[in-house]
């Protein structure tokens, strides 16, 4: 299998952590990974990260939520390599492992996790209805799937406005729609299937943050990339805040559950 495009490089990274946080690689920081999890107790669970970046929330996790072991997949290597080092400084390579995957099926035997987490990740997997069978698999029975992924409002064909957007970006984003993803759930066998649009939160967000890189931050981003950078950066950046204002583009938090008897 061909390696997949490294939409992820070290320079990239660096990028993203000074917009949304050391460890972090999309929006929210800490506070949008506790709404995510909710009132789900993660202390002694093993939990599956999927997608897990640069380990912030791998780590977080762990020394934040109690779980007792957590495994970060991801399918690059500077994420990875990051990830692992992350994890070794912290000293908690007996909580966590930090797994490279090729893109496919989870590799993980049946009913391995009591969780699978992922933030804003899965937005690069194209089928979402193969990914929900993979994650139900793996779930032991009562586990929870509890994770964020960047939307679009329905399945029609994308408006001038969105691929323009999604030209931009260059991310190799495949976003689904809330009734595909809930469709691709119920489907899977999943039960308490529940969709929160984080549109209005992420517009008002996205507009700080256009701000922050054209004016507050400028100079500071400009320093560890380049002035075309920044400029196709902010160019990016307002014509997704152009989708947002619409409620095309609608990231949604995503949870449900395994029965037990499954």
């Amino acid at each position: 299998m061909t390696e997949p495009p490294a939409y992820y490089d070290k320079s990239h990274i660096e990028f993203l952590e000074k917009l949304w946080g050391d460890g972090y690689l999309s929006p929210g920081g800490p506070d949008e990974v506790k709404r995510i999890l909710g009132d789900v107790d993660l202390s002694k669970a093993t939990v599956l990260d999927v997608g897990c970046g640069s380990g912030g929330i791998t780590v977080s996790l762990v020394s934040d939520y109690g779980a007792q072991k957590v495994i970060g997949i991801d399918v690059e290597t500077d994420v990875c390599e990051i990830a692992s080092e992350r994890v070794k400084k912290l000293g908690l390579q007996e909580d966590i492992d930090i797994v490279k995957v090729k893109p496919g099926g989870v590799p993980y035997d049946d009913a391995s996790f009591d969780v699978v987490f992922s933030k804003d990740s899965i937005v690069h997997i194209e089928n979402k209805e193969q990914l929900a069978k993979e994650i139900f698999r793996v779930l032991k029975p009562g586990g929870h799937f509890l994770g964020s992924d960047w939307l679009r409002v329905n399945d029609d064909a994308p408006s001038p406005e969105m691929l323009h957007y999604l030209k931009l970006e260059d991310l190799g984003f495949e976003m689904a729609s809330p009734n595909r993803y809930s469709h691709a759930l119920t489907e899977a066998g999943f039960q308490d299937v529940f969709l929160s649009n984080r549109n209005r939160w992420y517009t008002e967000k996205a507009k700080q943050e256009v701000v922050d890189l054209s004016k507050l931050m400028r100079q500071e981003f400009e320093d560890i990339s380049s002035k075309q950078y920044m400029d196709l950066t902010i160019e990016t950046w307002n014509a997704m805040i152009a989708v947002l204002e619409t409620g095309e583009h609608c990231p949604h938090h995503i949870k449900c559950k395994k029965p037990f008897n499954k």
